[in-house]
């Protein structure tokens, strides 16, 4: 297919990898942050085992940033995030939360700070420009909000380090997990990070220049090549192991850090008055209703991941639901993040899961389902 043969109209943006995706096999595409992203380059199991086993490519433009600078950047930055950020240092990557005024969440980004006062929030799927924007405005804080040109690949896998080092040399070997770099390839501006979607090894190289987006995908895969480097998606299989969010799926606007245990995220003693703080602290007190758990679903193999949310029963009432589930190949299951009444979440509980192919059996299990200590991505 041509590029031209994707489209719903010129309000769907188009990242500057676009037309080498279609060239290097993308067949499918979804909508996230209202740009395309390639999600089909022909069998998601093998995508899942070349992230695995070599390293895959992935055009994850949409990740939009929203950049913060100004005088009062760092304690704008900590205004949106219940996360404490005072000892985050320049060239440093965070996982964050932004929540709003009922400690729900409304973003799962990773924030990277790139100086004193210059921070970037790469946001999950939700409109966080403008909620920035809008918090901007009566903060009384000296800060300046907006999107820059900058359009993010994922290079992900167990050989993205030594295509990193063909790219850059040895010294990018030195780059720690979650830590930044400003740098240059062939004179195209970027910058690099140790992070990714994908609970592999991996770098995310941010373009700053959207008129190189075709030169530099042309210029990683020719790199990448005698490393078995392929074109891909981010993977679904991969990312269900690794208990890693989507947001809309695993988490909404509905959903707080508590019933994700995500309380590492949250640090209520800071004097800052982060969003959602009072909020917070009064769910803290009371405790939730509802969990997160891991499901293993005694049935054949899923097809693909699910694409309404499943209901799941215990006892003949309805607990909770189904966020994400998959085949996983590597460990021979069907893996699950759920959401579930809290009584109904300790190891070993046995459910029912109402799937499109009937109802099912299943367990309540520990997640992530594999390497739970991410010492394959922070190796």
């Amino acid at each position: 297919m041509k590029a031209d043969d994707f489209g719903f109209g010129t309000q769907i943006r188009k990242s500057p990898y676009f037309n080498a995706t279609v060239r290097w096999g993308a067949k499918g595409f979804s909508v996230y942050n209202h740009m395309y992203i390639p999600r089909d380059f022909g069998n998601p199991e093998q995508n899942f085992w070349n992230l695995v086993n070599d390293a895959i490519l992935c055009d994850v433009a949409v990740e939009r940033q929203v950049e913060i600078t100004g005088p009062d950047a760092a304690k704008f930055a900590q205004m949106l995030t219940p996360r404490d950020l005072s000892k985050m240092a320049v060239g440093q990557c965070k996982y964050v939360l932004i929540t709003n005024a009922e400690g729900c969440i409304l973003n799962d980004p990773i924030m990277l700070r790139l100086a004193e006062n210059h921070f970037w929030i790469s946001l999950a799927d939700s409109d966080i420009l403008l909620w920035a924007q809008g918090v901007a405005v009566h903060s009384g804080l000296d800060v300046t909000i907006g999107e820059p040109d900058v359009s993010p690949l994922q290079l992900q896998g167990p050989k993205s380090g030594e295509i990193m080092q063909a790219l850059f040399g040895d010294s990018i070997m030195d780059l720690k997990y979650y830590w930044l770099r400003e740098l240059e390839l062939d004179g195209i501006p970027l910058l690099i990070s140790r992070t990714g979607w994908s609970s592999e090894l991996g770098y995310e190289i941010y373009l700053r220049d959207s008129a190189h987006g075709d030169a530099l995908w042309e210029r990683i895969m020719a790199a990448g090549a005698p490393f078995g480097l392929k074109p891909g998606h981010t993977s679904s299989i991969r990312r269900i192991e690794g208990g890693m969010l989507s947001y809309h799926a695993d988490a909404d606007i509905k959903t707080n850090p508590y019933e994700l245990g995500l309380d590492r995220l949250v640090n209520l003693d800071i004097d800052a008055e982060f969003i959602g703080k009072a909020a917070l602290r009064r769910i803290q007190e009371q405790g939730v209703t509802r969990k997160q758990v891991g499901l293993i679903i005694d049935c054949d193999p899923l097809k693909g991941p699910n694409t309404t949310f499943w209901q799941i029963n215990k006892n003949g009432a309805t607990i909770g639901k189904v966020t994400s589930a998959i085949y996983s190949p590597r460990m021979e299951q069907n893996i699950a993040l759920a959401m579930v009444s809290a009584e109904f979440t300790e190891l070993g509980t046995e459910v029912e899961v109402v799937t499109n192919e009937g109802t099912m059996h299943a367990t309540v299990v520990e997640r992530p389902f594999y390497d739970p200590k991410k010492k394959i991505a922070a190796a």
